[in-house]
C-alpha cells in the first residue's frame, strides 16, 4: 500500500460538477493499492497516519498529530496511479496497482481503520470515479509513504 499524505489548509473533491467532500485544515490522503496487500498495511499506514507529527505546535515546530487536533480533518483520495510504472517507454503501466475489486476493499478497510484511529470521521472521494481534487498545501509538506517499506 502506497499514500502520498499533503498537509492542507483546505481541499476537495469534485465528481461531475459537485463538490462530494471538502475540508479545511488536515491532510489529504492519496492511496495506491497492490495485489499483495493485506489487513496489516492498512494498520500499518493508518496508526502511521494518526500519529505523523506534521501539524505545527505553538512554537511553530511540527510536533502536533491529527490525534491532537480536535479541528483537523482527514480527505482519502483512491489514486492507483500511485503504482505506476515508468522504466519502459513514455507511457506508464500500471500493471502493479490492485484489480479494482480488491482495491475498493482495501480502500474501504483503510478509510474505516483511519476514521478509528484519528476519533473523527474521514472524508472520502467516490472510488473509481473521475475526480477532481483540489488542495492548498499547506508548508508544502508533502509525505509518501510505502507500507512495505517499513525499515
Amino acid at each position: 500500500m502506497r499514500i502520498v499524505l499533503q498537509r492542507v489548509s483546505e481541499a476537495s473533491v469534485t465528481i461531475k460538477g459537485a463538490v462530494k467532500s471538502k475540508i479545511k485544515k488536515g491532510l489529504v490522503v492519496f492511496v495506491g493499492i497492490e495485489e499483495d496487500d493485506t489487513l496489516e498495511d492498512v494498520q500499518y499506514l493508518s496508526f502511521k497516519i494518526s500519529r505523523m507529527r506534521i501539524f505545527s505546535d505553538k512554537e511553530g515546530k511540527m510536533n502536533l498529530s491529527l490525534a491532537d487536533l480536535l479541528d483537523a480533518k482527514v480527505l482519502v483520495i483512491s489514486q492507483f496511479t500511485l503504482y505506476a510504472s515508468t522504466k519502459k517507454g513514455n507511457r506508464p503501466s500500471f500493471t502493479g496497482a490492485a484489480k479494482p475489486e480488491f482495491a475498493k476493499l482495501m480502500y474501504e478497510m483503510f478509510c474505516m481503520e483511519l476514521e478509528k484511529d484519528c476519533g473523527s470521521k474521514v472524508f472520502t472521494g467516490t472510488f473509481a470515479a473521475d475526480m477532481k481534487v483540489a488542495l492548498i498545501n499547506d508548508g508544502p509538506v508533502t509525505i509518501v509513504m510505502d507500507s512495505k517499506m517499513k525499515e
